[in-house]
């Protein structure tokens, strides 16, 4: 590969919850994306144990939070948020259900009131590493540095189009992007190639990244992104077809600058 074109871009202000597509936006150097999973819903049993102040609770595993991987339904809703006004909205089958700041307490309050009832409602995976009901807490700020990724490493994700095409393919039914919670999407690359460039140093748009690992999957990958069902074998798929559970790789980012929609990423 001498160039591929990036064709999306996503960000994930609240870990767990709805992707939202974006036209460009900045890498850090030693944070990677600024906003992205700058949010989490983390039970609250874990932050009274550890008593941690909510809005700039450290990272740590997502066996403390409310995500979609444990909770499947989280995907049926609908979720926005506005970095300019700190404002989250959420919609359930297009109706407007909650309004929120993220930077006033009663807001704070607001949106945890309204996911801890929303998981009262819904079940847990067999295999949920916190299904008890208890409340949940919006952790996090909006100043964007705050951070709760899978990993305590800081990285970004990359995945191929053309991976995606064979995946869609191989299942025989439209396989969604938001399976698998990319930040980037590049085109004009052969699938799986993506994986050659572990180890190597890439310029992408005026920042420079450095492509680290594949991105083991997990049974998230079958829930329907759209409504939360549980719906395409995905991850047997995988394994059935390809002899292994990963796609997309990490990166992380050496020197800062921004990407947009039709960047190149060139060795």
């Amino acid at each position: 590969m001498t160039s591929s074109t990036v064709k999306q871009l996503f960000t994930y202000p609240i870990k767990g919850l709805t992707p939202q597509k974006m036209s460009e936006f900045a890498l850090t150097m030693g944070h990677g994306i600024k906003g992205d999973r700058a949010f989490a819903l983390m039970f609250a049993d874990r932050i009274e144990t550890a008593k941690i102040p909510a809005e700039n609770a450290p990272w740590m595993s997502k066996k403390y939070l409310a995500v979609q991987n444990d909770w499947p339904l989280l995907a049926a809703l609908e979720c926005h948020y506005e970095a300019q006004t700190a404002v989250l909205t959420v919609k359930r089958q297009g109706v407007l259900v909650l309004t929120a700041e993220t930077n006033t307490a009663l807001g704070r309050d607001r949106i945890g009131s309204f996911f801890t009832e929303y998981l009262a409602t819904i079940e847990p995976t067999k295999e949920a590493r916190h299904p008890q009901r208890s409340p949940v807490q919006l952790v996090g700020n909006s100043s964007g540095e705050t951070r709760y990724p899978d990993r305590e490493p800081v990285h970004i994700s990359l995945l191929s189009q053309a991976t995606l095409d064979q995946l869609t393919e191989r299942a025989g039914c439209h396989i969604d992007v938001r399976r698998f919670r990319p930040n980037i999407v590049l085109g004009d690359m052969e699938a799986w190639s993506e994986f050659e460039l572990i180890g190597r140093q890439f310029q992408l748009g005026n920042a420079r990244i450095e492509v680290t690992a594949r991105i083991g999957r997990c049974v998230n990958v079958e829930v329907n992104p759209g409504n939360g069902d549980r719906d395409i074998s995905l991850f047997s798929l995988l394994q059935q077809e390809f002899g292994h559970a990963q796609t997309g790789v990490l990166a992380k980012v050496i020197d800062s600058g921004t990407v947009k929609i039709g960047d190149v990423l060139t060795a």
